[in-house]
């Protein structure tokens, strides 16, 4: 079965709303690209850990499983996500592979490429084969929603 690269419209995930105000949270200017709806749910650490990032790294934040409100940092040219205990982010739940994604380090920047996952990858709620990431794209591992931030922004 052949499946194409990058955003497929065909299938999507329910997601709950998000907040109509940010009333209740501390107000921090982010640059445009990632202005929106999510930095509402960033705490202070987050932010500054966003903005600490040098160019050539970047964080996936998890809002949603297990793991929420980890940051995991994206530092080196090749990063695997599963299930197996050697990856290098350790997602422990049955609808993630072993081996699920992979997220690759380019100069024009990183990259999600799925591993043949069962559930498959979904990035902005489009399941994909491959995908170049920009800033507060949401990845769905699984069970589990990562918000991507890139240094340098």
């Amino acid at each position: 079965m052949h499946r194409k690269e990058g955003p497929v419209t065909e299938q999507h995930d329910e997601q709950q709303p998000l907040p109509e105000s940010a009333s209740e949270t501390t107000s921090v200017a982010l640059p445009p690209a990632q202005s929106g709806p999510l930095e509402a749910n960033l705490s202070e650490q987050d932010i500054a850990a966003i903005s600490a990032l040098p160019k050539s790294s970047a964080l996936l934040i998890a809002h949603t499983g297990a793991n929420q409100g980890a940051r995991f940092l994206l530092d080196k040219d090749e990063i695997t996500v599963g299930r197996h205990p050697e990856a290098d982010i350790f997602l422990d739940d049955v609808t993630v592979s072993r081996r699920h994604v992979r997220i690759l380090r380019r100069e024009a920047g990183f990259e999600v490429v799925d591993l043949g996952s069962l559930n498959g990858t979904y990035v902005n709620h489009d399941r994909v084969d491959r995908y170049k990431l920009t800033t507060s794209d949401e990845v769905q591992v699984g069970k589990f929603r990562l918000t991507f931030y890139s240094g340098g922004s």
